[in-house]
C-alpha cells in the first residue's frame, strides 16, 4: 500500500509547475553565487573551487533550499486541503501516516534531484563562467550527500507544517525564516540543535574546510532524532484527527 501511495504522490508531479520551480530556484542561486565569486576572486575568494562552493552554498542553503522544500511539501498537501478531501483520507483503508510517509519519500526524492541539479550548475558555472581549471573536489559529493541526510529533518518538518497549515505561502515563509536562523545558529556552534541548520551543516555551507569533520556522529544522531520527532508528531496528530463535517 505504501508503494501505491508513493505512486499516487508521484503522479501529482507529472507535468507540474513544480518542475519549473525545481529548475529556476537553484539556477538563481548559482547565478548569484558565481557572480559574487567572480567579483571577489582576486582579493578575498582565492581558493578556486572551494571558494566558489562557499558562494553557491551561501545562497542555496541559506535562502533557497528550505523554502524550496516548503514549496514541494505544500504542493503535495494542496489536494488534501481542498474541499472535504480530509474526510476521504480518514475513511480509506490506509493508515493516514502512510500518506504522510509517502509524501516524505517523494519530497526526499525531489531533494536528491535538487542536489544533483545544484552540483551540475556548480560544475558548469565553475568551468565555463568562472573559468576554473580541472573539476570540483571530491569532497563536494560527500557534502552534497550529507546535505540530503540533513534535509530529512527539514522535509519532515515542512510536511508537518504544510499538513497543519492550509495556506500555501505560510509554510514556505517559515522555511525561509528557519534557514536564516539556521545559518546564525550554525555560526554560533549550536546548529545541531536546530533542524533547519542540519542541511546547512551537512552541505558545509559557506566554508572551505569541513565544519563537522569531528562531529559526524552527532550530526547523524541529530538528523535521526529530529526526523523521528516530526514523524511522531505527525502520527499522533493524524491518529487523533477526525472526519470534518
Amino acid at each position: 500500500m505504501l508503494f501505491r501511495c508513493i505512486a499516487a504522490e508521484n503522479k501529482k508531479l507529472r507535468r507540474s509547475v513544480i518542475w519549473l520551480v525545481f529548475l529556476i530556484v537553484p539556477l538563481l542561486s548559482a547565478i548569484y553565487g558565481t557572480f559574487n565569486y567572480i567579483q571577489h576572486a582576486d582579493d578575498i575568494l582565492t581558493h578556486d573551487w572551494y571558494s566558489l562552493w562557499t558562494q553557491h552554498t551561501l545562497f542555496y542553503a541559506l535562502f533557497f533550499f528550505a523554502p524550496l522544500v516548503g514549496i514541494y511539501a505544500a504542493y503535495l498537501w494542496r489536494l488534501e486541503h481542498l474541499g472535504h478531501n480530509w474526510n476521504l483520507i480518514m475513511t480509506v483503508p490506509v493508515h493516514p501516516f502512510v500518506l504522510f510517509f509517502s509524501k516524505f519519500m517523494v519530497v526526499a526524492k525531489m531533494s536528491l534531484f535538487t542536489q544533483g541539479w545544484m552540483l551540475f550548475l556548480y560544475t558548469v558555472c565553475g568551468r565555463f563562467w568562472a573559468g576554473l581549471e580541472g573539476w570540483p573536489p571530491l569532497e563536494v559529493i560527500l557534502w552534497l550527500l550529507r546535505g540530503v541526510v540533513g534535509s530529512f529533518a527539514v522535509i519532515a518538518l515542512q510536511l508537518l507544517l504544510a499538513m497543519l497549515i492550509r495556506s500555501f505561502a505560510v509554510p514556505v515563509l517559515i522555511g525561509l525564516g528557519g534557514g536564516v536562523a539556521g545559518m546564525l545558529l550554525s555560526s554560533k556552534g549550536v546548529g545541531l540543535l536546530w533542524p533547519y541548520a542540519l542541511m546547512i551543516l551537512g552541505m558545509n555551507s559557506n566554508k572551505t574546510e569541513d565544519a563537522i569533520s569531528g562531529s559526524v556522529t552527532a550530526f547523524l544522531l541529530s538528523c535521526v532524532v529530529f526526523t523521528a520527532l516530526f514523524f511522531l508528531i505527525a502520527n499522533v496528530i493524524l491518529n487523533r484527527r477526525d472526519v470534518r463535517t
